[in-house]
C-alpha cells in the first residue's frame, strides 16, 4: 500500500498543528521498515502509535486560521491514509506468522477498527490460529461480535451454524445454515487464495450449511425442504459417517412422509432404501433406522 505522495508534501508544508506531523511521518516510515523485515513485534507497536496519532489529527476541529483550514481536508485524508495503512501492516504480518502472532496481531486490528475491511479476510486465519494455539473455545465469542460487521462473511456464518448446531439452539442454526448458502454462491476467489483451495472450502461449507438446514428442517416436520437439502449434501458425505448417518435416516423419515402424503410409492420405497442404508452405518441411529425401514416396507407393500 503507497501513501500520496502529494497529500505529504501539503501535509509538511502546511502551518503548526495539535499534533505534528512530523511525529507522524516518522512513526510511518519506521512501521514500512517493520514491515520489510517482518518484525511483529515492532509492527504492532508501531501500527498503534501510527493510529493514535492519525485519529488525533482525524478527530481534531478544523482549524480557524484561513490558510491552515485550506489545508485540512488534505490533511485528514492523509491521516486516513495511514490509518488505512496501519490497519494492513497488522493484517499483512499475521499472515503465516506464528499462531500467539497472528492471534496478537488480528487481536489489535479488531480493538483498532473492528469494521477493517482487512478483517473481513481475516477470520478464516485467526480461528485456524485459535485452534493451534489450543484456544477454539475462544472462536464462537469472536465470531458473535464480528458478524455485526461482516453479516456476509462465511467463516463467522460456519462457525455460528455449527456453534448454535451443537447447542441445540435449532431456530439460529437454521438462520446462519440459510444465510451462508444465499452468500456463498455470490462469494468469488478471495484475493490470495488459489481458485482450488478456494472451491474445496466453499464445497465444503455448502454440504456443512445444507446438511444443517436438511436435518433441522426434518426436526421441524417440513419435508420437502428436507428432502432438498439432504440430497444437496449427499454426494459429499461419502467417508463421513458422523454426518452421513443423520442425513440418511432423515431423508428416509422426509421421503417416507412425502411418498404417503401424495401416494408415491416409489418415494416410499426410496425411504426404505435410505432407512436401510443409515441403519448399516453404527452408531445411534442405527436401530431407528432399522425399525423404520421395516415400517417404511410393509407400508410400501400395501400401495398400489
Amino acid at each position: 500500500m503507497i501513501l500520496s505522495v502529494v497529500s505529504l508534501a501539503l501535509l509538511l508544508h502546511a502551518g503548526p498543528m495539535k499534533s505534528d506531523p512530523d511525529d507522524l511521518e516518522a512513526v510511518f516510515k519506521n512501521l514500512q521498515l517493520a514491515e520489510t523485515t517482518k518484525d511483529a513485534v515492532e509492527v504492532k507497536r508501531l501500527s498503534v502509535q501510527a493510529y493514535k496519532l492519525a485519529q488525533e489529527i482525524v478527530l481534531a476541529p478544523a482549524p480557524a486560521d484561513a490558510t491552515d483550514k485550506e489545508y485540512w481536508p488534505k490533511r485528514v485524508a492523509w491521516a486516513h491514509e495511514i490509518e488505512v495503512h496501519a490497519e494492513y501492516a497488522l493484517y499483512a504480518t499475521s499472515l503465516g506468522a506464528a499462531p500467539a502472532t497472528t492471534i496478537d496481531l488480528l487481536a489489535t486490528l479488531e480493538a483498532a477498527n473492528p469494521k477493517s475491511k482487512y478483517l473481513d479476510n481475516a477470520y478464516g486465519t485467526y480461528f485456524v490460529a485459535l485452534n493451534k494455539a489450543g484456544a477454539a473455545a475462544k472462536i464462537p465469542a469472536v465470531a458473535e461480535k464480528a458478524v455485526a460487521h461482516f453479516p456476509d462473511n462465511e467463516d463467522l456464518l460456519m462457525v455460528l451454524a455449527d456453534t448454535a448446531m451443537n447447542q441445540k439452539q435449532s431456530d439460529r442454526a437454521l438462520n446462519y445454515a440459510n444465510r451462508l448458502l444465499a452468500v456463498l454462491p455470490r462469494h468469488a476467489v478471495p484475493e490470495g487464495i488459489p481458485a482450488a483451495e478456494w472451491e474445496r472450502k466453499r464445497g465444503a461449507s455448502l454440504t456443512r450449511a445444507h446438511w444443517i438446514a436438511g436435518v433441522i428442517y426434518a426436526e421441524k416436520n417440513n419435508f420437502f425442504a428436507a428432502d432438498k437439502d439432504l440430497r444437496a449434501a449427499l454426494s459429499s458425505l461419502q467417508g463421513n459417517p458422523t454426518m452421513l448417518a443423520p442425513a440418511l435416516f432423515y431423508l428416509g423419515l422426509s421421503n417416507y412422509q412425502l411418498g404417503k402424503t401424495y401416494m408415491r410409492k416409489a418415494q416410499v420405497l426410496e425411504a426404505v432404501k435410505f432407512s436401510q442404508q443409515a441403519a448399516a452405518i453404527p452408531g445411534p441411529l442405527s436401530q431407528q433406522a432399522w425399525k423404520n425401514a421395516m415400517i417404511m416396507k410393509t407400508e410400501a407393500d400395501r400401495m398400489r
